[in-house]
């Protein structure tokens, strides 16, 4: 099970992170295709769970030339209860780029690569948090399987 090196969509490039790309997202640095207010406090977090080679890592959210946030895995797919491949994803836009969509259309590009590859996708949302739940909705996750241990929402998106 693999993904592209690079996913697009009609407006983006999801482009995995280099090593190099982590390691500045780690310590905050900036990057002059990257947007002033990227790198997240969570796009640092996902860089402790960097690994080079993983498709199933980091990647960037582009639009144009400008690196607007990030989308990405918690690990590669494991064996859910009933057996079908299962992975997590995590995701988000620097404010700037919030409202237009492109977490949405990133989350579907992304969607189309993991249904080929036969994984389902699962995430977990603050339950107070509606503009990502819109998002989830819009992008197929209607099973709705409780919370986690941090009070958040898990949401699946059936194969």
């Amino acid at each position: 099970m693999t993904l592209p090196e690079t996913i697009t969509s009609e407006r983006l490039r999801l482009p995995l992170w280099t090593p190099e790309e982590a390691a500045d997202i780690l310590a905050g640095r900036q990057r002059p295709t990257w947007h002033r207010d990227y790198p997240r406090q969570d796009d640092r977090d996902a860089a402790t769970m960097f690994h080079p080679g993983d498709p199933w890592a980091p990647r960037h959210i582009v639009r144009g030339e400008t690196a607007l946030g990030s989308l990405g895995f918690f690990g590669p797919p494991e064996a859910a209860p009933d057996q079908v491949p299962e992975v997590e994803v995590g995701y988000g836009l620097v404010e700037e780029a919030r409202g237009w969509g492109f977490a949405t259309e990133a989350l579907r590009a992304v969607l189309a690569e993991t249904d080929r590859a036969g994984v389902r996708v699962r995430a977990s949302v603050e339950p107070t948090n509606a503009a990502s739940i819109r998002v989830l909705a819009k992008c197929g996750f209607t099973e709705l399987r409780g919370g986690n241990e941090d009070g958040n929402l898990v949401m699946a998106r059936p194969l």
